[in-house]
């Protein structure tokens, strides 16, 4: 039994495990030998499938589902005191992962028409009343405007929604340690702008966000463990519209650091949000930055 073939397995266990009428459940596989790996690793792998396993997102269907799983709880097996210790550690570790994918998930879910970038300005302030941890700052337009983020206006500028620089601070490490930025792109629909995609396929551009939610998810993982460092999850948030506010292929804007761009096709937004993003977040002097 290797890594991946257990992950299989737990997978496997979950489809069954939905499908039965029992409430409670014990589950065993936490007993599997895998090479290379202990009981807290094979109890995050279960945790982690039983999760995806049974994610449902009904949030807009018109009547709520039907059918849905008869589990209610399911127990995992210890070999003694000592790994039920490690066990119960690793489910505290699992259902802190757990639920920052699945926020994630969520946003992701979540249409375009209601997940604009003020919902995720929204969210981000729910996280900090959520969480003592959390602190957030909204950096609106008038105010990306005095900085001379020209890059991230000429993508908002195009759209009715207006676009948010979303800044969420976790503090779990020492005052003056140094954070760690986790740098998002919050495009919450991305049409092409000027140089519009093709109709095949464009409603799946709300997941134009994921990075977005993927740092949301970060962040609520963290701030569930506890974890005892200094962390900043930015989202660039903002619409991609065509519009006749839209840049023109061709138009040359100068961002937050003073360097121009020449913008030669409108559906390259991403990258001009998040360069106007990372050059903001240079004033934490962050000790690592991942986009």
């Amino acid at each position: 039994m290797d890594a991946a073939r257990f992950a299989g397995v737990a997978r496997a266990a979950t489809t069954i495990l939905k499908t039965l009428v029992a409430k409670n459940t014990l589950c065993c596989l936490t007993e599997i030998e895998v090479a290379g790996h202990d009981v807290r690793w094979r109890t995050e792998r279960l945790i982690e499938a039983f999760r995806a396993g049974f994610y449902t997102f009904t949030d807009y269907k018109g009547n709520p589902p039907e059918k849905s799983s008869s589990v209610k709880s399911i127990e995992l097996s210890a070999a003694n005191r000592d790994e039920q210790a490690q066990i119960n550690q690793s489910i505290q570790i699992g259902a802190a992962l757990g639920a920052g994918v699945a926020i994630a998930k969520d946003l992701g879910n979540t249409p375009g028409n209601v997940c604009t970038p003020t919902y995720l300005a929204d969210k981000a302030k729910e996280l900090a009343k959520r969480y003592d941890s959390i602190t957030t700052t909204i950096v609106d337009e008038k105010e990306m405007e005095k900085l001379g983020m020209g890059a991230f206006m000429s993508v908002s500028r195009g759209s009715v929604q207006p676009g948010k620089l979303i800044i969420m601070k976790y503090k779990g490490g020492k005052v003056k340690a140094e954070p760690h930025v986790l740098v998002g792109k919050g495009i919450t629909f991305d049409t092409g702008g000027i140089s519009l995609k093709p109709g095949g396929g464009m409603h799946e551009m709300i997941y134009d966000m994921c990075g977005a939610a993927s740092v949301f998810g970060a962040m609520v993982a963290v701030a569930e463990q506890g974890l005892p460092l200094n962390v900043i999850g930015a989202v660039a948030a903002a619409e991609n519209m065509p519009s006749g506010e839209a840049s023109r292929p061709g138009d040359i804007v100068t961002t937050m650091s003073g360097q121009t761009v020449e913008i030669l096709n409108t559906d390259a937004e991403g990258r001009l949000v998040l360069c106007d993003a990372l050059t903001y977040i240079d004033k934490f002097k962050p000790m690592t930055v991942i986009d």
